[in-house]
C-alpha cells in the first residue's frame, strides 16, 4: 500500500485559506478561482496568478517566510491530518499489509509526516527523489522501495493525471480517492475507470480491501 499526500492523508483546506489571506483574496474567492482552474484542466499556479498576475511563486515564498518565520505558511502539520487517514493506515498494517507513504511534496513535507509518528515503514517525497508524478521515475522509485512486484502494489491517490495514470503504465495497481479540489472532478472523468477502485475515503478503501483479502 502507497499513498499520495496531498488530499490523500493531508486535508489542504487550511494551508489553501492561509494563501488566500496571502494573497489578499476573501477564502470563497480563491477557492472558487482554484476549482474553475482546475475544472478547466489548466495548472494549478494559474489560480494564483489570476488574482495576482504579476505571482512569483518562489519570490512569494521567500517573502512569506520572511514575514511570517515562524508560522506553517505553505506547510502542514498534525492537524491537517484527514481523520481516517491514522486509522487506516494502523489497520492496514493489521491486516498484515505492509504501508508507505510517496508523493510530490517539497523537503519539508517528509519531516512534518516523520514528526506524526504515522503506522508507515517509509515516507518519501519527491524533493528528495528529484522525480516528481507523473514521470515513470517516479513510479520505478515506488516498486525499488516497496521491493516486491510492481502489480503487488496498490498506489493510492486523489488524482487522475498524477496518480492513476501514470502508476497504472508503470503495472501497479490504483486507487482513486474521491476529495479534495481534484479527487471530485477527476473521479468524473471517462480516465478515472482505469483505476481499480474509486472510494470517497480510506475508510472505504479499507473495507473494500478486506472483501478482497478475505476472497480464497
Amino acid at each position: 500500500m502507497v499513498f499520495d499526500v496531498g488530499e490523500t492523508l493531508i486535508d489542504e483546506t487550511r494551508i489553501f485559506g492561509r494563501w488566500a489571506d496571502r494573497l489578499g483574496v476573501p477564502r470563497l474567492a480563491f477557492f472558487g478561482t482554484l476549482g474553475g482552474v482546475l475544472a478547466e484542466g489548466r495548472p494549478m499556479l494559474d489560480a494564483f496568478r489570476l488574482v495576482k498576475p504579476d505571482f512569483d511563486l518562489e519570490a512569494e515564498l521567500e517573502a512569506w517566510q520572511r514575514d511570517e518565520p515562524h508560522s506553517l505558511r505553505e506547510n502542514f502539520d498534525e492537524a491537517d491530518l484527514y481523520p481516517d487517514a491514522r486509522p487506516t493506515l494502523e489497520r492496514l498494517r493489521g491486516l498484515g499489509l505492509r504501508v508507505i507513504i510517496a508523493g510530490n511534496q517539497p523537503p519539508q513535507a517528509a519531516d512534518a509526516l516523520r514528526a506524526m509518528d504515522l503506522p508507515a515503514e517509509g515516507i518519501y517525497v519527491s524533493a528528495q527523489w528529484g522525480v516528481a508524478k507523473p514521470e515513470r521515475e517516479f513510479f520505478t522509485r515506488v516498486i525499488d522501495v516497496a521491493g516486491v512486484p510492481a502489480e503487488e502494489i496498490l498506489y493510492v491517490g486523489d488524482r487522475v493525471d498524477n496518480d492513476v495514470i501514470p502508476a497504472r503504465a508503470s503495472g501497479l495497481r490504483t486507487a482513486l480517492v474521491r476529495r479534495g479540489p481534484w479527487g471530485y472532478l477527476h473521479a468524473e472523468r471517462p480516465e478515472a475507470a482505469q483505476a481499480d477502485v474509486i472510494v470517497s475515503s480510506l475508510t472505504e478503501l479499507t473495507e473494500w480491501l478486506t472483501v478482497r483479502l478475505a476472497r480464497p
